[in-house]
């Protein structure tokens, strides 16, 4: 990591807290400005303070990490959100998508992939646990013939645009991996929104993910 960043950590439980705070300390291009154990003073410190990034435990007293998400994108806050949950948590993974979450990461794992999703969200990409993302796609696909039928609408290039988006590639990666430019690969995420009705970038992932045993 080369860029300086700010983290708020906010999670109820003072040692998970330190824990983080600890892995967090090791890397000097982030600096912890500020840590709360509920959701109320995590939401206030988020809007007064304005770090980077806010790593927010989705169960908190007071307001949920995915509460603070939602009100953060109402009032087009810049920070750059991270999730911790346990893997009985992963029903709301569509809503923090929804709420414009960067990064969801399983509490159990936290330690040792933080400074990775910190690393992603950085860059403006997404970070989900690798065991979490397992157990999404080992749920059965909601993918019906109306679904498949609007897959068939995209184009060979398109497809393979769409497998790299769930496997949360950044367009520059996406590009490399398809050897054509980042912009061609930008025009391809809209031509590919717009077929399948999907009004943002988090939408598109949202349904890259959900549907990526059909895309292989």
């Amino acid at each position: 990591m080369t860029d300086n960043l700010t983290i708020l950590i906010a999670d109820d439980h003072p040692i998970f807290r330190s824990g983080v705070r600890q892995v967090l300390a090791k890397e000097p291009t982030l600096t912890i400005i500020a840590e709360a154990e509920d959701g109320e003073d995590a939401f206030r410190k988020l809007s007064d303070l304005k770090p980077n990034i806010a790593i927010l435990d989705i169960n908190m007293p007071k307001m949920t990490g995915l509460e603070i998400a939602r009100r953060a994108s109402a009032i087009h806050s810049e920070t750059k959100i991270i999730l911790l949950t346990m893997l009985e948590d992963k029903k709301v993974f569509l809503d923090a998508m929804d709420a414009g979450v960067k990064g969801y990461l399983l509490k159990d794992s936290a330690v040792s992939e933080i400074l990775r999703a910190v690393a992603a969200v950085r860059d403006d990409r997404h970070y989900l646990s690798p065991t979490l993302a397992e157990v999404l796609l080992q749920k059965k696909s909601v993918l019906n013939n109306q679904s498949a039928g609007i897959l068939k609408e995209l184009t060979p290039t398109e497809i393979r645009v769409m497998k790299g988006i769930a496997d949360l590639k950044s367009n520059q990666e996406i590009a490399d991996a398809l050897f054509i430019s980042k912009r061609t690969v930008e025009n391809h995420r809209v031509n590919i929104a717009k077929k399948l009705n999907l009004q943002s970038s988090n939408a598109v992932i949202k349904f890259a993910l959900q549907h990526k045993a059909e895309l292989e």
